[in-house]
Parts: C-alpha cells; sequence; structure tokens
C-alpha cells in the first residue's frame, strides 16, 4: 500500500500485484492524490500534470466501482481547479463522447458511469470557468437518461444536481428541460432514482423560480405520488423537496425575486396545498365536492408520513421566528387536519393522523422555539383548546334537532383536543418549572381550560386532559396536591354525571401516576382519601344504572393507581384491598353457575367491567408493591384469580347469549388476567395450566377471533442486530414516532391512551413521551404470548408436544393472509417460549418435542416474508442453545448446508443463511467450532452473489454474526473475508444500502477479531490495518447515512486496538459535520466516538475542531460550515457552526436540540471527559462557556439591579442590597445560537461549575491563594487561576440559585456552597486581617433569601439552611447587620419548625417536611458548634480584643473597624435560640435513635410517630436522619456540658454565662408521659441516650458515610467527657468504658486519617481520666458516704 503514496501513479507496482489487488490499489492512490493535491506545491502539480491527466483519463475507461469514479472525479476537477485549464474541454469532450456511446453490455457502464461523474465534478468545482459549453453537456445527459438502466439514470440525476449547483443562474436556459426529465424520475420505480430525483430538483429550485410559482401546484402533486409505495429514504428526500420549495414559495430568495417581478404565495395558499396531499393523498385533486363527500379511498399512509415530515421541513426552513409570528395560524391550520373527515374514517385512521399532527407540532414547538416563545405558544394552544371547548359545550346544551350535525362536530374536535393538550402536556413537562408562568397567568387560565375538558363527551379528550394534569404536575410538584384535592372535590359534587365521575378519576389517576417523578411527594392523608372516594363509588355504583358503569371503572381506577405510590402507603389500605378483590368475583363454584343464569346484558357489561379493573387494580398492586408479596397475600389473591379463570371458559356462551358487544369487556378481563399472571410466579397458579394454555393458545392462533391480528412483539424478541434484515432501525430515527405507522403487523403504531386507560398512571415506557398502549385487540394477543413464554418453561413435556403439533395444524388449516396472520402470532409464542426456557435454564425436551418444534421453524425459513424469515432463525438459535446437543446442533447445520448447496431461490438461500449465523450466535464459537469452515465458505460464496443483493445481505450479515460469536477461532479466516468485504464495497452499487451496511457490520466484527494484535507491525497485519483503513474510507463516502455511521463505529474500534494509525486530522472533522445531519443513528455514532477520543485524546480532539472552524473562516462563507456533498444533510437546516467557543460549544448546543437519551448522556460524558482534560489550562475559556450558558436564563425576577452601591446609610443598604442583582452577562449577540439554553442544559452547565472547582483544587493550591495568584500571573500573563475569577464564579453561583427552575436552584446553591468552603480563607492581599469573600457579603445573602420565601419546596429550603450554616460558620462575615440578615432567615425557618407536625397547607409528603426540619436543627447546630468554638478561642485569649482595636487606631485608612465583630457576636445570636434549640435537637436525636433499632424491634416504635417524622413515612424519614444527626449530636453535647447538663436547667446559671439574655432552657419534653424526673434521673437519661447514638454509630459505620460524621461523633464525646457529671457516670459504669474503648480500639484499626486517629486519642484519653477520678474518689471517700459521691464530685469540682 505504502507504494501506492506517490503523486503519479506507480505503475511498475501496478503491474506486479494481482488482479483482486489492482481496485484497491488504485482506490488508495486516489485517496492519497486527493489529499496531497491541495497541499502540494502548485508548480510541481503543473509540471507532472499533462502525465497526471493522462493517467486519470485512463482511468475512466478501465470500469472503476462506485467508490473508484467518485474519487476519480474529485481529483480530476481538483487538479484542473489547482494546474493548467487548457485541456480541461479536451477531457470533457471525451467524458461527453462515452456517454454518448450506444454501447449498451453491463461491462461498459462502469466506465459510462466513471465519465458522468467527471462532468458533474467538473461543473461542480469550476461552474462558470467552462463558459458555454454546459447546453451541450446538459443535453448529453439529458439524452443519455432517456434510455439509461436505473443505476445510470440515478448517477445522471446526480450529476445534474452538481452541474446545477456549479453553474447557479447561469444555466436558466436549460432549466426546464431538467425540471422536465426529473419530474418524470420522481415517481421512478428504483427507490434510489427517485431520492436522485429529488436531490436534483432541490438544486434546481434554488434558481428555477417558475417551480415555486407557476408549477407550485404540480410540483405538490408529483411529490405527493413520489411518495406513493416509498421507503423511508425516498420520504426523507422527497419531504425535504417539498417543504423546501413551499417555503421558497412563501418567502422568496432574494436574488431571484429582483429577476423577476414574482406573484408571491400566501401562506392560506401554501398550507391549503399541504393539506392535500395530507388528507388526500398522491390522487390528484378532487374539483368536484362530490366524490369528497362520499369518502373515497382513504390516502395512502405513506404520502400522509412524507407530508407530516414536509410540514417540519417547511417550518424548519422557515425558522424559528417566523414560526413565533405565524403561530396562531399555523397551529389551527395543523389542528384542522386532525379533525378533517377524511383524515378520521376509521378510529385507526383517526389515530395515525393525530400521531402526525402531534409529530408536526412537537418538532417544531420543542425545537425551534425558546422557553419565552414555548411558553407564548403554550397561551396560544390554550386559547384553541377553549375556543373548541366552547363550541362542544354548545353543542351538547343544545337539545333541539340540529344535534345530528352536532355529534360528528363533537367526535371530531375530540381528535383536535387530544393533539393540543398532548402538545400542551409536553411543552410544559420539557419547560419544568420555567413553565410557572403559563400555569399563574390567570389571563391565560390553563389550569380552568385543562379542567373544563375532563367534562368531555369523548373518552379520548378526556384521558388527553387528564394527561396534560400529570405533566403540569410533574413540571410543577407544587401543584400536585391542590389539584388532587380539586379533582377529589369535584368527583364528590358531581357525582351524579358520568363525564364528570369518568373525567376527574382519569384526572386523579393521572396525577397519583406522576407522584413517582417528584420526590416531594404527596401528603399520607391523600391516600386515605383516594380509597374513600374510590370506595364510595364502587358502593354507589349499583345505585344509579345510568352511572353504574363509569363509577365501577372509575373507583377501580383510582386504586390501580394507588399502588403506585408504593408499598410504604398502601400497607395500610392491604386488607381493605383484599376484601374489596375478593367481593367482586363470586366465592364458589355454586355461585358461579348461579349467576349464569341470572342477569342481562347490561349487568353482565358492568360485571365484567367491575371484574377487569379489580384484575387491573391487583396487577398494579403486584407490580408497585413486590415487598407486600407474602405467601398469605398471594394466596389470598389467587381466589379471586383463580375465580377469574374459570370465569373466562363460561364467557362464551354469555355473549351468545347477550350480545357480541360484551365482547370487548371479555377481551379487557382476559388482557388483565394474563397481565397479572404473567407477573406472579407461575408455581402459584400450576393447578390452572391446562385451561389457561388453551385460552392462550386460542387467542394467538386467532381461534375465535375472524379478524386477521398479529401481534407486535415480533420485533422485539427478535435480536437488536437483525434490524437491517426487518428494517426496524426505522425505531433508531427522528421519526420513529410516525414512521411505526407503516410497520407491517396489526395497527402498529396507533397506540393511544383511550386504548387502555390505566396506562395513565404507569410508568411510561423509555423513549417514548406519551403512553400509547396498543388497540384491545392486539394487546390482547401481546399479552398472552408474553404469558405463554412464562408459563411454558413449567408445562409437562406431553403437553409441549400438544402444542406444537397443534401449531402446525392451525398453520396448515389457514391460507393466504389468515395463514401469515397465525404464523406470525405462533412464531412470536415459540420464540417468547424459548427464550423463558433458555432465561429458566431448563430443556426443550425428549427427542419428539424437539422434532415438532424442529419442523416448525424449518418450514418457516423457506417462508417469502422476511420477517419470519428472521424469526425462524432466531427460534433455530435459541433452539439450539436450549437443546444444548452437539449431535442437534450438527444435524441442524447439516441440513442447512445441503439445502444451500443445491437451492437455487432467494427465499430459501437467505433463510438458510441466516439460520447458520444464528445458531453461530446462540452456540457460540467453542459448540459451533467444527461447521466454522463450511459455514464460512458457503456465506462467502453467496456474498459474492451479485445477482441478488438480497441473498449477499443477509450472507453478509451472517458472516457477521458468526465473525462476532467465533471470536478469536476466526483469526484464520480473517483475510478471505477482509479482501471480499473490499472487493464488494468497491464494487455493489451504492444504491443497495443494506449490502453496504451488512458490510460494515463485517468489517467491525473483523477488527474485533483481531483486536489488540492491530497494533502490530509484521507485514500481514499491516496489511489488515491498512485493509481496514481503506474499508473504512469507502464508508466514510457512501451517500447513506446508516453506512456513515457504520464507518465510524469501525474507526472507533480501530482507535481502541490501534490509536497510533487512525489520522484524528481527518476523523475529527469528520465527526464534526455529522454531529448536525439529519440521521439520529450518525449522530449518535458520532458522539459516540468523540466520547471515545475525548477519554484520551481531548486536546487534540478540540484542536482539530478548532482548525475545521479556521479553515472555513479562510473560505468564503464565515463559519458557517455546509457540510460535504456526500453527507445527505435531509433535514438540517443548521449547518455547523464552529464559533470561538470550539467544540465544547456545539456540544452545549446540541443539548438543546436533542431528546435521545442515549445521545445526551453521551454528550454528557464527552464534555465531562474534556473537563476533566482541559478545564485547568483553559480555564477562562470553561468558566465563559459555563457562563454564556448560565446567563441566557429566561424571564430572570425582576429585580432591581444594583451591584453593591456605596454603604451610604445602613439602613438604605438594608433594604437595596438583598435586590441587589446581577444583569444577565454577555453583549455579543453575534455567536447566539437561534434558541437560548433551556434549562436542563444550564443545569449541567451549573454541574460543570463545581466540577471545574474540583478539579482546579485538585490541581494546585495557587488556585485558592490571591496573592500568589497575582505574583504568577505577573510572570506568565497567559497563566489562569481560579482566584483571579471569583466575581465571576459568584455571580453565575448568583444566577442558578435565583432562577426560575427548582433543578437549576438545587445547583445554583450547591455551586454556592462549593465557592464559599473553598475559598473563606483566603486573605485579601490589600487589607490585612481581611478575606477576599467579604465584598460579597450582600451577594451571598440576596441569593439565599429567595429559597426561604413560603411558597419554595422543601428541598430548596433545606439546601439553603445547609448554605447558610456553611456561610455563617465560614467566618467571612464581617459586618454585623449582614450577618443578622442571614441570622434571621434561619430564626424564620426555626419558627416553621416549632410550628409543630401539622402544617395548615401541606403540599408535600410528610418526609419532605422531616428533610426541611432536620436541615434546619442541622444548619442551628452547626452554626453553635462554630459559636461555641470561637467563644472558646476569645475566652482563652483575654487581651486580644483590646490589641485589635489599638491596631485598628493605628491603621486608619481601614475604615472598617465597625465591621469587625466582636467575638462572642455570634454566640449572643444563637443564644436567645438555645433553650428551644436543645429541646428540638434532644428530640431528633431521641428520635434518631429509635430509628437505627433493628427491623425485630419495630414493633416497640411509638405508633404515633416520632417528633419529626410519622410512622407511615418512616424509610424516607430514616435517610433524612442519617445525614443530619451527627453536628446535632455535637451541639447537643456542647449545649450540655457548658450547662452543667442542663442540670440545673439554667437557674443557676454558671457565671461566666452572665450576658446570656435567654430564659433557662426548659427541659426537653420525654415521650413518656411521666411526672417530672428528678435532675438527676434526666442526666442519666441524657447521658445514655447520647452515648447511646455515639457508640451504635461508631460500631457500625457504614462505608458512604462520610468522615465528618465520624470526626463529629468523637468530636460530641470528648465534649461529653470534658463534662464532670458524665465523667463520674462513666468512672461509674466500667462496662460502658469498656465498651467505648473496644469500639474506639476497632476505629483505630480501620479508619486511616491522622486527625480522626488522634481524635479517637483524645477520647480514650478522657475516659481514661474519667476511670483514674473515680478511682482516687473511691479511695478518698473509703466508702461511707459512697452513694452520694457523685454529687459531691460535682460541688467540689
Amino acid at each position: 500500500m505504502e507504494l501506492a503514496h506517490s503523486l503519479l501513479l506507480n505503475e511498475d507496482a501496478l503491474a506486479q500485484i494481482t488482479e483482486a489487488k489492482r481496485p484497491v490499489f488504485i482506490f488508495e492512490w486516489l485517496r492519497f492524490l486527493d489529499k496531497v493535491l491541495v497541499a502540494a506545491n502548485k508548480v510541481d502539480v503543473k509540471e507532472k500534470q499533462k502525465k497526471l491527466v493522462e493517467q486519470l483519463t485512463g482511468l475512466i475507461s478501465s470500469a472503476p466501482g462506485p467508490p473508484t469514479r467518485k474519487l476519480l472525479a474529485k481529483n480530476l476537477a481538483t487538479l484542473y481547479s489547482i494546474g493548467d485549464t487548457f485541456t480541461v474541454f479536451q477531457t470533457l469532450d471525451k467524458c461527453n463522447d462515452i456517454i454518448k456511446s450506444k454501447d449498451d453490455t453491463p461491462a461498459y457502464l462502469p466506465t459510462k458511469l466513471a465519465a458522468v461523474a467527471c462532468v458533474g465534478a467538473f461543473y461542480e468545482k469550476m461552474g462558470r470557468m467552462l463558459g458555454s459549453s454546459f447546453p451541450d453537456t446538459i443535453n448529453n445527459l439529458l439524452k443519455a437518461l432517456k434510455n439509461a438502466e436505473s443505476q445510470g439514470r440515478g448517477e445522471i440525476l446526480l450529476s445534474l444536481q452538481k452541474v446545477l449547483g456549479g453553474l447557479g443562474g447561469a444555466a436558466a436556459s436549460c432549466h426546464r428541460d431538467i425540471y422536465k426529465n426529473a419530474r418524470s424520475l420522481l415517481t421512478d420505480r428504483s427507490m434510489a432514482v427517485r431520492c436522485a430525483a429529488a436531490k436534483c430538483l432541490l438544486e434546481l429550485q434554488n434558481e428555477a423560480v417558475f417551480m415555486w410559482t407557476t408549477e407550485l401546484e404540480n410540483v405538490a402533486t408529483l411529490c405527493f405520488k413520489a411518495l406513493e409505495g416509498s421507503n423511508y429514504g425516498v420520504r426523507v428526500a422527497v419531504s425535504k423537496l417539498l417543504g423546501s420549495v413551499m417555503a421558497t414559495a412563501l418567502m422568496p430568495k432574494q436574488a431571484a425575486v429582483m429577476r423577476q417581478n414574482v406573484k408571491r404565495a400566501t401562506l392560506e395558499e401554501v398550507l391549503e396545498l399541504m393539506a392535500t396531499g395530507f388528507l388526500r393523498g398522491g390522487s390528484g385533486f378532487l374539483k368536484s365536492g362530490g366524490e369528497m363527500l362520499k369518502g373515497g379511498a382513504s390516502v395512502s399512509r405513506e404520502v400522509r408520513v412524507g407530508v407530516t415530515q414536509a410540514y417540519v421541513v417547511f417550518v424548519t426552513t422557515l425558522g424559528g421566528q417566523w414560526l413565533e409570528r405565524n403561530f396562531a395560524v399555523f397551529l389551527s391550520h395543523v389542528l384542522e387536519l386532525a379533525s378533517h373527515p377524511r383524515a378520521t374514517q376509521t378510529h385507526v385512521e383517526a389515530v395515525y393522523s393525530r400521531r402526525c399532527v402531534s409529530f408536526v407540532l412537537r418538532a417544531s414547538l420543542g425545537g425551534l422555539l425558546g422557553e419565552k416563545a414555548q411558553i407564548a405558544a403554550g397561551r396560544e394552544i390554550c386559547q384553541a383548546i377553549a375556543k373548541q371547548m366552547r363550541a362542544v359545550e354548545a353543542v351538547v346544551n343544545d337539545s333541539s334537532g340540529e344535534s345530528k350535525v352536532g355529534s360528528a362536530d363533537v367526535s371530531a374536535s375530540q381528535h383536535v383536543m387530544v393533539c393540543a393538550l398532548q402538545e400542551l402536556g409536553s411543552l410544559v413537562q420539557s419547560l419544568s418549572a420555567t413553565a410557572s408562568p403559563l400555569i399563574q397567568e390567570p389571563s391565560i387560565g390553563l389550569l380552568e381550560t385543562v379542567t373544563s375538558v375532563l367534562l368531555h363527551p369523548s373518552m379520548a379528550a378526556r384521558l388527553a386532559a387528564a394527561w396534560c394534569l400529570r405533566c403540569v404536575a410533574v413540571a410543577l410538584p407544587y401543584q400536585l396536591t391542590p389539584l388532587l384535592e380539586r379533582c377529589a372535590e369535584r368527583i364528590n359534587s358531581l357525582k351524579s354525571s358520568p363525564e364528570a365521575v369518568s373525567g376527574y378519576s382519569f384526572a386523579m389517576a393521572a396525577l397519583l401516576g406522576g407522584v413517582h417523578q417528584c420526590p416531594l411527594g404527596i401528603p399520607h392523608s391523600k391516600g386515605k382519601m383516594v380509597v374513600s372516594i374510590a370506595e364510595d363509588l364502587l358502593r354507589t355504583a349499583a345505585q344509579n344504572s345510568r352511572l353504574s358503569l363509569q363509577r365501577t371503572q372509575a373507583g377501580w381506577l383510582l386504586l390501580g393507581a394507588l399502588m403506585t405510590l408504593g408499598p410504604s402507603l398502601v400497607r395500610y389500605h392491604l386488607p381493605k384491598m383484599l376484601l374489596l378483590w375478593r367481593n367482586v368475583f363470586p366465592r364458589s363454584q355454586k355461585e358461579l353457575e348461579a349467576e349464569k343464569a341470572r342477569g342481562d346484558s347490561f349487568t353482565w357489561q358492568v360485571t365484567l367491567e367491575g371484574r377487569a379493573g379489580a384484575l387491573c387494580a391487583m396487577r398494579s398492586f403486584v407490580a408497585h408493591c413486590p415487598e407486600l408479596l407474602t405467601e398469605d397475600v398471594i394466596r389470598r389473591l389467587m381466589t379471586p384469580i383463580e375465580c377469574a379463570m374459570t370465569m373466562m371458559s363460561h364467557v362464551p356462551s354469555m355473549i351468545k347469549v347477550h350480545g357480541a358487544h360484551l365482547k370487548a369487556s371479555a377481551a379487557m378481563v382476559r388482557l388483565r388476567l394474563y397481565d397479572i399472571l404473567a407477573l406472579l410466579p407461575p408455581k402459584t397458579y400450576e393447578g390452572s395450566f391446562n385451561a389457561l394454555l388453551r385460552e392462550l393458545v386460542a387467542e394467538f392462533t386467532l381461534t375465535d377471533n375472524s379478524a386477521n391480528t398479529t401481534t407486535s412483539l415480533l420485533r422485539s424478541l427478535c435480536h437488536y442486530d437483525d434490524s437491517v434484515l426487518m428494517g426496524s432501525w426505522l425505531q433508531e430515527t427522528d421519526h420513529k414516532s410516525i414512521e411505526d405507522q407503516l410497520q407491517p403487523n396489526s395497527a402498529s403504531g396507533s397506540g393511544a391512551l383511550e386504548h387502555d386507560p390505566s396506562s395513565i398512571y404507569l410508568r411510561i415506557p423509555v423513549g417514548e413521551a406519551i403512553p400509547g398502549p396498543l388497540p384491545l385487540g392486539v394487546s390482547v394477543i401481546d399479552a398472552s404470548v408474553a404469558l405463554f413464554g412464562v408459563v411454558f418453561p413449567h408445562v409437562s413435556f406431553k403437553h409441549r408436544l400438544q402444542m406444537l403439533d397443534h401449531f402446525a395444524e392451525c398453520i396448515k388449516q389457514a391460507k393466504g393472509v389468515r395463514q401469515q396472520a397465525v404464523q406470525l402470532n405462533i412464531f412470536t409464542a415459540v420464540l417468547s417460549a424459548l427464550k423463558g426456557l433458555a432465561e429458566n435454564k431448563s430443556s426443550l425436551g425428549p427427542e419428539e418435542v424437539r422434532k415438532s418444534a424442529l419442523a416448525l421453524v424449518m418450514g418457516a425459513l423457506d417462508n417469502p416474508n422476511p420477517i419470519l424469515r428472521c424469526a425462524a432463525g432466531e427460534a433455530l438459535g435459541r433452539m439450539a442453545q436450549v437443546v444444548g446437543e452437539a449431535t442437534f446442533i450438527a444435524r441442524m447445520a447439516q441440513h442447512s448446508f445441503d439445502k444451500l448447496k443445491s437451492a437455487r431461490d432467494v427465499v430459501s438461500r437467505t433463510g438458510h443463511s441466516l439460520a447458520l449465523g444464528c445458531l453461530h450466535r446462540y452456540v457460540g464459537g467453542i459448540g459451533s467450532g467444527q461447521h466454522l469452515k463450511t459455514s464460512v465458505s458457503i456465506l462467502l460464496a453467496l456474498a459474492q452473489d451479485g445477482t441478488s443483493h438480497e441473498v449477499q445481505t443477509w450472507a453478509l450479515h451472517s458472516l457477521a454474526l458468526i465473525v462476532d460469536s467465533s471470536g478469536p477461532m476466526y483469526r484464520g479466516y480473517v483475510e478471505p473475508t477482509l479482501s471480499l468485504v473490499l472487493t464488494l464495497l468497491l464494487t455493489v452499487p451504492p444504491s443497495h444500502t443494506e449490502v453496504h451496511q451488512c458490510l460494515g457490520r463485517c468489517l467491525g466484527a473483523l477488527i474485533t477479531t483481531v483486536g489488540p494484535e492491530l497494533q502490530g507491525n509484521s507485514a500481514t497485519i499491516s496489511t489488515i490495518r491498512s485493509s481496514c483503513l481503506v474499508g473504512c474510507a469507502i464508508m466514510q463516502d457512501h451517500s447513506d447515512s446508516l453506512v456513515q455511521a457504520a464507518a465510524i463505529s469501525c474507526l472507533q474500534q480501530l482507535h481502541m486496538f490501534a490509536p497510533r494509525h487512525v489520522n484524528l486530522s481527518s476523523l475529527v472533522p469528520c465527526l464534526c459535520e455529522h454531529l448536525c445531519s439529519s440521521h439520529l443513528l450518525l449522530r449518535r455514532a458520532a458522539v459516540a466516538c468523540l466520547r471515545q477520543l475525548a477519554q484520551r485524546e481531548a486536546a487534540e480532539v478540540c484542536e482539530y475542531a478548532t482548525s475545521l472552524a479556521r479553515k472555513a473562516g479562510d473560505s468564503k462563507d464565515g463559519t458557517a460550515i455546509s457540510t460535504s456533498p456526500n453527507v445527505p444533510d435531509h433535514l438540517s437546516c443548521h449547518h455547523l457552526n464552529i464559533t470561538e467557543t470550539g467544540l465544547e460549544g456545539v456540544l452545549f448546543g446540541m443539548l438543546d436540540r436533542e431528546t435521545d437519551r442515549k445521545l445526551c448522556s453521551d454528550i454528557h460524558d464527552t464534555l465531562g471527559h474534556m473537563l476533566s482534560s482541559l478545564a485547568v489550562e483553559k480555564l477562562s475559556h470553561w468558566l465563559k462557556l459555563c457562563k454564556d450558558v448560565l446567563a441566557a436564563t429566561t424571564g430572570r425576577r425582576h429585580l432591581k439591579c444594583s451591584l453593591g452601591k456605596d454603604e451610604e446609610d445602613s439602613e438604605k443598604k438594608d433594604e437595596m442590597d438583598d435586590d441587589s442583582m446581577f444583569t444577565a452577562l454577555g453583549d455579543d449577540d453575534k455567536s447566539k445560537p437561534s434558541v437560548a439554553p433551556r434549562w436542563a442544559t444550564r443545569v449541567f452547565a451549573a454541574d460543570c461549575l463545581c466540577r471545574i472547582i474540583m478539579l482546579c483544587e485538585n490541581a494546585d493550591k495557587t488556585h485558592f491563594d490571591l496573592a500568589s495568584a497575582r505574583s504568577a500571573k505577573v510572570k506568565n500573563p497567559k497563566g489562569d487561576l481560579l482566584v483571579l475569577h471569583l466575581s465571576d464564579l459568584i455571580r453565575m453561583a448568583f444566577m442558578a440559585a435565583t432562577d426560575h427552575s427548582h433543578q437549576l436552584r438545587m445547583a445554583g446553591l450547591q455551586a454556592l456552597e462549593d465557592i464559599i468552603k473553598k475559598f473563606a480563607s483566603v486573605p485579601e492581599p490589600e487589607f490585612p486581617g481581611h478575606v477576599i469573600l467579604e465584598q460579597y457579603q450582600a451577594n451571598v445573602g440576596a441569593a439565599l433569601r429567595p429559597a426561604f420565601s413560603p411558597d419554595t419546596p422543601s428541598d430548596i429550603t433545606a439546601k439553603a439552611c445547609q448554605v447558610c450554616s456553611t456561610w455563617i460558620g465560614s467566618g467571612v462575615v464581617s459586618d454585623l447587620s449582614d450577618l443578622r440578615r442571614v441570622h434571621n432567615l434561619l430564626v424564620s425557618s426555626l419558627d416553621k419548625v416549632q410550628a409543630g407536625k401539622s402544617s395548615s397547607s401541606q403540599l408535600y409528603s410528610e418526609s419532605a417536611t422531616t428533610m426541611e426540619k432536620l436541615a434546619v436543627l442541622k444548619a442551628w447546630a452547626e452554626v453553635y458548634i462554630v459559636a461555641m468554638e470561637i467563644k472558646k478561642k476569645a475566652d482563652s485569649q483575654p487581651a486580644q480584643p483590646a490589641r485589635s482595636s489599638g491596631e485598628d487606631e493605628e491603621d486608619e485608612d481601614l475604615d472598617r473597624a465597625s465591621d469587625v465583630l466582636p467575638p462572642d457576636s455570634l454566640i449572643t445570636l444563637v443564644q436567645p435560640e438555645l433553650p428551644s434549640l436543645s429541646r428540638l435537637w434532644l428530640a431528633a436525636l431521641r428520635d434518631y435513635a429509635l430509628l437505627t433499632l433493628p427491623a425485630e424491634f419495630a414493633s416497640q416504635l411509638p405508633p404515633d410517630g416520632g417528633a419529626f417524622y410519622t410512622p407511615e413515612t418512616i424509610d424516607s424519614a430514616r435517610l433524612h436522619y442519617r445525614s443530619s444527626w451527627a453536628p446535632i449530636l455535637h451541639a447537643v453535647t456542647l449545649w450540655l456540658s457548658h450547662t452543667g447538663f442542663g442540670m440545673n436547667d439554667g437557674t443557676e446559671e454558671p457565671p461566666r454565662n452572665t450576658r446570656s439574655p435567654s430564659p433557662a432552657p426548659s427541659p426537653a419534653p420525654s415521650p413518656a408521659p411521666i411526672a417530672a424526673k428528678d435532675p438527676e434521673e434526666l442526666a442519666k437519661d441524657r447521658l445514655h441516650l447520647l452515648f447511646g447514638v455515639s457508640i451504635e454509630f461508631l460500631c457500625f459505620p457504614r462505608p458512604e458515610e462520610p468522615i465528618e460524621h465520624v470526626m463529629s461523633c468523637l468530636q460530641a464525646l470528648c465534649t461529653l467527657l470534658d463534662s464532670p457529671s458524665a465523667r463520674t457516670h462513666i468512672g461509674e459504669d466500667q462496662l460502658l468504658g469498656v465498651e467505648l474503648l473496644n469500639v474506639l480500639h476497632r476505629l483505630l484499626l480501620t479508619r486511616d486519617p491522622p486527625a480522626l486517629q488522634l481524635q479517637v486519642a483524645a477520647v480514650v484519653q478522657e475516659t481514661i481520666r474519667a476511670a483514674q477520678d473515680h478511682l482516687q474518689h473511691l479511695r478518698a471517700s473509703t466508702g461511707d458516704v459512697h452513694h452520694l459521691a457523685p454529687r459531691n464530685t460535682r460541688q467540689e469540682l
């Protein structure tokens, strides 16, 4: 390969290598030339130009493959644009002659295509320099187009696209001809040609004005026709064309308009045109209304989905600002689509249309608008909903004869409602707490509007309104409890309206389902409220037949939703629930028989709905409260479940008697039954297996079902890697939610809430925005298949055999479409069963069972349906896995070998080649080793079968599976496989993208097989390595995004094994360009690769990315890099824009746009790796990045902006600096992104800030020393130190801490705390004796104040308390009024704590209150500890105050004497609160002591909770106590030893405390109602409590406990033993002393930090001193006044 690296082609070397390797050699030379021409010296190039042109033009006629011809054309064009251009016309003529040639043989085709490619490249590169030669060229191409085959048509159209691009407006004379030709090819039978035609027309519309004026309607019709029968690639290309043309028609490009005066289309006309496609498809425009009224054929789904994508392109092209201005018109147009009779002909079609409308709204609103504009859009949607609702109410209330027309309006309005409400919900949820203006603004009335829809006559609209309320509650948790209460109150007051009962119960269920997303929860009493409402509904259901159905459904729905609150709440209601469940079903067989004879069709419907509801609530219980599932509970659940199973067998006869309308209710009961059984252990119902299996098999073999319904589970049960064969990679595109409609299984993608109301309270499946259960018919089959997989492993072999034989019989009986449906279902069930067997590690069974299963599977390997073949291959592999016998595997493999050797038809060759791959996949390398050679040779042969690309695809896919699973055993076959892969990459036409995708998979698998060997230098390894690199290069240049993604992942693997050989300077720019691709998979691959590169080489990655920006800056168009032509940039409206913020800035910008979880988490990781490597070196760059993101806050709170003015008089200053606020920073609007960073990105930026501080701390202490930082800066002006950016740090933390978003406030407070901790002790060099943080006192106070307002959530207040205590304790605060202000915040929160447990308006759960109260007490404890330390220091240095004041008199320039706090000022502030504080602290410790008791003492806990926790929230309360007990313990010991153990309880205060203004602390309330204890007893109790808590903790400090807790605990013990009475006590109670020493000894051995070990030693010393004192005392008193000893000692001391 090295020989290929020369400016001229090394013809000698070429002649010496074998024929097979020549194409690779030539391609490698062209790759080298491509890099070198641009960089080479022009003189050198001109010298060799003649020879080069000869060699290159010679290659045209050597039949080059697709990648080679592309590079060849590019090089020739580059050569002419750098060197002399005289011979360019000769070359052009030569190409034209080749194109004119009459030779139509397949052998000559590559030469023709190469000539076509060269023509395109010349014009693209040189354009108008080629002068007037273009009409001939274009005519020549168009002539060739008429009789070319599909590959030629595609290549010519792409060439024309380049010609048009190069010539621009100059080619106007040929525009019409090109248009006419391309137009007819837009509906070509080859999909690749359609794509090429769309791209050509897209290029044409830039200049051809007629396309978006006179021809506009025709272009639209054309596009609709092109979408019929299209694949995904065509839909993307055509929608891009349609959307762009429509956008241009509305806002023409300036230049074109100036040339001709054009009549512009109006917005109404354009939207109307697009709507025709959405509603009527490509059947032309129905001018007469007659046909339309008849209904006509429904629109083809491909057209609808394509037009939906075109709407998004249209809006994206026009941009966010246009959308903001025209949102009202656009919204009403799009919502009208959903209600149009043509869009809602059947229920499933209506759901599809709704999904399309929702997709358009989400893509435009969610992606293009910033948070402010989104709030305005929310207001518009509210108005649309209110308007619809008024119309509905008018119809409902109008009782005159007009109602028939009205009812049609109402049913159409439900679809508008669903779209509008779902979008409103998604909008609010994505805005999170920033949506509060939307909710609070009375003029919008969002909540009133949404709640009014709960009374809509249609169930779909009611459910959508309930879902919207759930979104509001999750975004703004403080709304949750009030909304629940409001719904409860309305349900009680409107009991007699069926809609109200249904609507409000939906809303309550939805809100309860949202609780798990709100960490602060809801009050426990709300659960009781829900239970009583549900019970009441169920009890009164029978009273009024008009309401019985709704009440029954509502009651059970609420109980099911209640279960999602988890075991801690459900535990209390379980006995009642078990009773309700038992009563719904008949108790015995006799009752069941009696019941059959009674009742009419209505009572049966209510009964069945009631039982379905009960089973649904049970399922919710089993799923959400697994901890409560004791054997006893399961036994009691089984009674109703078994009864339901028995009842199932009677239902068909009942349906015969009472009518078919009971079928749906009966299906619902079956669905619920299957769902709950799948969650219970199969052992519990093995007695009913036979009956159950009969039901299940009948269900999915469609025995009693005339419809050909298919299950939706097959794709998920097949292997993820097989997606290329089944097309299910569409699940990974941005269009997933609408592309699902085009999948072949029944009702695919038609998920909607109304299919299963219970989904409103369940967790949403990952990756979906809104729960979308499939229609009942499909859901039941899905559930039966899933349950079959659970039960099958537990069934006897005899029954397995019967079922498998029955399956074969069912398939034989069915015919045509029905047979396909039955087969799909049976295969899904068999796969589900085999998967169950593998998970249970059980075997398939004896020979006859295997035989039957094998016959079933082998039959399907030859099925014409590719999905069935996939499933059969998968089943075969799974069977080999569960049988696990070599002979069985050999037999299966041999069968496939024989079949492949003889078969000539595509179907069996694809099926059996996949079978080989699956066998290897599931049996692994060792198990299938002996078949490896045969398998590989057969598959390599099949992969070369150029006649059928399908066979190639399946064979290569299987080969990739074998390479993957064989591991090192494959090493011997790497070279032949690799050379085949390269040959195919160079020859297979690019339009066969599946083949290229599978080649990518093979290449990736081969790289993994060779692995770390790739670093070697031997000849074979370097050949393998260069082959891999060539393969990657070919795929990188492919036009299909999935192939490009495969190339990136191959390069990523190469980089992992051989990092030196992957050229980052070309890879990184390529990855950066893919970041704005319109393909999700490509963006994912690019980010995943960047993540890996950034782990090792972050600096290089950022450097190459910025060099890309510089290159672009040098070229014509500023910093916007338009992605290279081979990147199909279908929807990307934003070209990559790397500004001075570099790649990091681009990634931060992506976080605002991307919604894919995997992608976002990779972006977070990539930024994290970059931050770790680069933040310390490029400090100001990263801080500016974070600052810009944080500064772009929407709707900052309106406060006066003053940055600490002079302190004229302290009163005025008091009022002002609390409002002192920073404005948003940064005035450079030039580089602002289109959308201001959203809240989640800002939270991430705040987290980055904390990480930067941590990284600087680990890097160098100079970052936290102003004096040395300044001197370092003088020495090295480029150096950057954190302390110099302190004002920015404070400013950022302040902005975050005072934002609307709760998450951002938390992150801001955390950052503030970190800053205070790290910078508190940094001295201010210019003012000795002061610290640098002093100048920010007002700002810190202002940042903390909002967190203590009454409406702030508990978690923020708790965090703010923590920051307060850190701030007060840091010793920074030098100004008494500042100190007092922060101190007042803590005082106000202490009042809250003293208010007691039952605060009047409780919004959150009790554990949130516990958290807040304990945080307040902990903060006070920390402040008290610091105050006492300061006081202790002051007491030990009595001369200090006088000296310091003298010092101040000397330094008169320091006019801050008033600011120096007297050393005891802090304790004077704490003193007044001590009486109540000490009481609360002791109560908290007592709670903590009880909560740490082991589980077996649970019965001894006080039944009504403790001082700060309630019994219901005991589990979550434990965590809050665990995080706050240590400082409280330390504070209590300080207070006790200070007040002489609270013994005399302050009445005889020790004299040193005379200035304390406080009344004496009252004794702590004891939980037991005992008469006042004598002080002696009280002291003992307190001592035992403190020693108990300390020793219990020190016995087993959990590894995750912070070391500070251990230190606090030891300090507390030290302080405690300082006090005489404690010493006396431990001296008397020798056991206690010994136990303490044991525990301390263990601690000394297990914990390292020296400070901790010293502290242990100090405690030991005190303990020994206590023992010595005790001994002396005993000796002194020689036993006569023994029992009085302690008290006397205390008095002496």
